[in-house]
């Protein structure tokens, strides 16, 4: 039920592959092949047939070129930086040059913090300048030695752009000029976008260096790549550290070493990762069988990616403006000059962007697993999205770091949505990708996307012991898509034409409550009071409603103070497991036992006291990205829980003496120098939320739905801590701070939802709708209900909260407050 279209990120590793391999390992014997014995000799010469394999592959021989396999392609670019032979600066001769193309991976551009501490300069090259770039040198610079070096991507991992391989002659001939210096160009090609979907033919384009991933080609084995080095070059290398297998001989009291002969044995510090390195020979002959070779994989893939664009770029709302915006250097006709890889942001009516995390929250929903952010590649993204380098700065201010979900400030994109597609994927696939656009974004009265309309592609031939490929629907070159299909597609001008998206209002970034906000009081109106208080022992399971209940240091007693892990010990939630909220723990003090039910099962109780001493084996778990300290509950709820869920899970519970250690939080809005202790939550130590808020949204939600929505259903959606009733929908976003009682609460920040709240809680059933009227009510956001935290001045927080008791809110001076930052998605879990 997945469609996974993030290839680029990393292939599908097929069942056929897994089984080969281990079906080897069964009836082999590997050795360390550093030893002499019969295991080891076997060990070694299966490398060496791989290492010719891979070179076949690449249509190349040993002659030309040498595998030094790595951990991966980054490894790869390392090894190059530090060896490559570099004239630094401040010698009488020349001085080396690093030049590297922006649209290049971080793992290319961060080369240059070792050419900088070798004294050797960096020279960034943007696209445009390097296809402006004039011909060669005087005959009298011609004849200089000094080496430079010239990176850049065959295919662009952001847009799919491929760049010229003929680049690589050019250069070397000096037919083209990267930068204007002189001296001896060597190219290094990195490849590791491009080999996934497409044939490299390294007889015909001889660049120096070509790093490579074979996840991104087999997906398994993963952490193994390979550094193919011309031989011209190879002898050039420089090399300070070595590892064990690299020496010919060497003195442990003196300084004397002499290197293995073979440049892959000088290369290849330690142990090789032998068992990985025999499964790529599974992975090639797999290949092989599914597809009948790369040339396929590359016309499979394109014809996809072909029609996708064709489709998307046409999706038009009902005044005209783009349902996308595409980040293209082509227009998707030639699969020599365009990869299986479409990048795009969401627009909205007025042409203002989405959030890329609230389309992968929603992509979530439909199970399609797509990539989002700026994929490593803050040149092209900035090239694409014209981020200028002072946006990149500002925005760090801001709390956005790469990787995160903080997808707009001040309304404009900080990344965007990429998908890419693989020799697995189907017609099938694209279809529902472009359906979920659909279904997000136009209206339900819209038709689909066309499919019998489309004319089906032939194709060559396909041998027979390609199965897998000789359906139409699974391999198709570029689709034949005739005047009048897919709904009456504009001509080539009015596609790329005029539109331009109105100006967006520059919006402030929100500022988190601070020591500096001013307060004021909330006047007048009716008084705002506590309706329900519920709290969730055992994270992402069902909740268990209190009238009354002790507040601790950590927020409500034994709220999350449980989890339930996977065999891998990962935390399992909702989003993986929904039936997790049909598990019903209850909290009992005076017996001093938690209960937990589930249909089916017989009730299982586990104590509140904690396991100290020898007893409970303490280990490190992690919560987002807090780290915490746990330990395990026992076989005997482990049983029972693996009973109910049908699958190998634990409760592990988090440990009481290391609580004030292992899991605290600088929290923004708070002052810098509080750290507060928190319990098993993703966020904040409370939730609070509004009935108002909930009433004004399930207006929006009923009249999207079929069925009716119940009130409390809804509240339980949204798994708060505290339900309040408010005069006014969505005043409490405006709140600084908060009074219940004799308790004090400071207002954190909106709590941005993920997928989990289109979980009914309590069947356990998803509905899409949910989220996606959220984020049509409130306007492109999905915020609901805010976060809290005990006042940081009262450090040794303890009282009752009680359902009935009034709520005192303080307004702050900026109306508008911002979600917490952090690199997961803002649920309660």
């Amino acid at each position: 039920g997945i469609t996974y279209l993030d290839h680029a990120g990393s292939a599908l590793f097929p069942e056929s592959l897994l089984k080969a391999f281990t079906d080897d390992l069964r009836n082999n014997v590997y050795g360390n092949p550093h030893s002499q014995n019969i295991s080891s000799k076997l060990t070694h010469d299966t490398i060496e047939h791989v290492r010719y394999r891979i070179l076949q592959h690449f249509h190349t021989t040993a002659e030309d070129y040498t595998i030094i396999f790595t951990s991966g392609c980054t490894a790869a670019l390392k090894l190059i930086a530090e060896s490559f032979p570099w004239i630094p600066e401040g010698t009488k001769q020349h001085s080396s040059r690093f030049c590297y193309l922006t649209d290049s991976h971080t793992s290319v551009v961060g080369m240059r913090g070792v050419t900088a501490s070798m004294n050797v300069l960096s020279v960034p090259i943007k696209p445009k300048e390097i296809l402006l770039a004039k011909t060669g040198l005087p005959a009298e610079e011609q004849n200089c030695t000094t080496p430079h070096l010239f990176s850049y991507p065959a295919q662009s991992n952001f847009s799919g752009t491929k760049y010229p391989l003929s680049w690589i002659q050019d250069i070397k001939s000096g037919k083209l000029c990267p930068i204007k210096i002189p001296g001896k160009w060597f190219i290094l090609l990195d490849a590791a976008s491009y080999v996934s979907s497409s044939p490299l033919d390294l007889g015909v384009h001889q660049a120096d260096f070509i790093p490579i991933s074979f996840y991104k080609i087999f997906g398994f084995p993963t952490g193994l790549g390979a550094l193919l080095v011309n031989n011209r070059i190879a002898p050039l290398l420089r090399k300070t550290y070595f590892g064990g297998g690299t020496a010919a001989a060497y003195l442990a009291g003196e300084d004397f070493y002499f290197p293995r002969k073979s440049i892959a044995e000088r290369f290849e510090d330690g142990t090789v990762s032998f068992l990985d390195i025999i499964a790529l020979k599974h992975g090639f002959d797999v290949l092989e069988k599914l597809t009948g070779g790369m040339e396929k994989i590359k016309q499979h893939t394109f014809a996809l990616a072909h029609y996708t664009y064709t489709v998307l770029s046409n999706l038009k709302y009902a005044n005209g403006a783009p349902v996308v915006r595409i980040y293209s250097d082509t227009d998707f006709s030639n699969p020599d000059v365009q990869g299986p890889i479409i990048n795009f942001n969401v627009l909205d009516e007025n042409g203002e962007v989405l959030g890329f995390s609230q389309v992968d929250n929603m992509a979530s929903l439909h199970n399609i697993h797509v990539r989002t952010g700026c994929f490593c590649n803050t040149g092209a993204c900035q090239m694409h999205l014209d981020i200028s380098n002072e946006d990149i700065q500002r925005n760090l201010q801001a709390g956005h770091v790469c990787g995160d979900n903080i997808d707009l400030v001040d309304g404009r994109p900080t990344g965007s949505v990429r998908i890419s597609f693989g020799y697995m994927s189907s017609f099938e696939d694209a279809q529902t990708f472009l359906n979920f656009i659909i279904a997000i974004r136009l209206s339900k009265s819209d038709p689909e996307i066309p499919s019998q309309s489309v004319t089906k592609p032939t194709t060559e031939s396909v041998p027979d012991e390609h199965p897998s490929f000789n359906n139409a629907d699974e391999l198709s070159p570029v689709l034949q898509i005739s005047d009048g299909e897919l709904r009456n597609i504009p001509s080539e001008t009015e596609t790329t034409g005029s539109w331009q998206p109105p100006e967006p209002e520059a919006e402030s970034i929100r500022a988190a409550v601070s020591e500096t906000a001013v307060p004021t009081c909330r006047k007048g109106g009716k008084p705002i009071t506590v309706t329900k208080i519920y709290l969730y022992p055992i994270k992402s399971c069902s909740a268990f409603e209190v009238t009354e209940w002790p507040v601790g240091n950590q927020g409500l007693l034994y709220d999350r103070n449980w989890m339930v892990v996977n065999q891998n010990g990962v935390c399992m939630t909702q989003k993986q497991e929904p039936r997790l909220c049909l598990v019903n723990p209850s909290i009992d003090l005076k017996q001093k036992i938690m209960v937990i039910q589930a249909e089916g099962m017989d009730p299982i109780s586990v104590s509140l006291e904690d396991i100290i001493g020898k007893e409970a084996v303490i280990s490190e778990s992690k919560v987002c990205s807090h780290r915490v300290k746990t330990y395990d509950c026992g076989e005997r709820i482990a049983g029972w829980l693996s009973a109910f869920l049908g699958r190998p899970c634990r409760l592990i519970r988090q440990s009481s003496d290391m609580k004030s250690k292992s899991h605290l939080k600088n929290t923004k809005g708070l002052s810098p120098a509080t750290n507060i202790s928190l319990s098993l939550v993703n966020e904040a130590q409370y939730l609070m939320i509004n009935v108002a808020s909930i009433l004004q949204l399930k207006e929006h939600i009923s009249a999207r739905l079929k069925e009716p929505l119940e009130t409390e259903e809804l509240i339980q959606r949204f798994r708060a801590n505290i339900v309040i009733s408010a005069p006014e929908s969505f005043e409490e976003e405006e709140w600084a701070e908060i009074s219940i009682g004799a308790l004090q609460f400071q207002v954190v920040g909106p709590c941005s939802r993920c997928q989990i709240i289109c979980i009914d809680q309590q069947s356990g059933e998803r509905n899409k709708e949910i989220l996606q009227s959220l984020s049509a009510a409130r306007g492109r956001k999905t915020n609901f209900g805010i976060y809290l935290m005990n006042q940081p001045l009262h450090s040794s927080f303890s009282g009752i909260l009680s359902v009935g008791s009034q709520v005192l809110p303080v307004l702050k001076e900026n109306t508008e407050i911002q979600p917490p930052t952090s690199s997961e998605e803002k649920c309660s879990g």
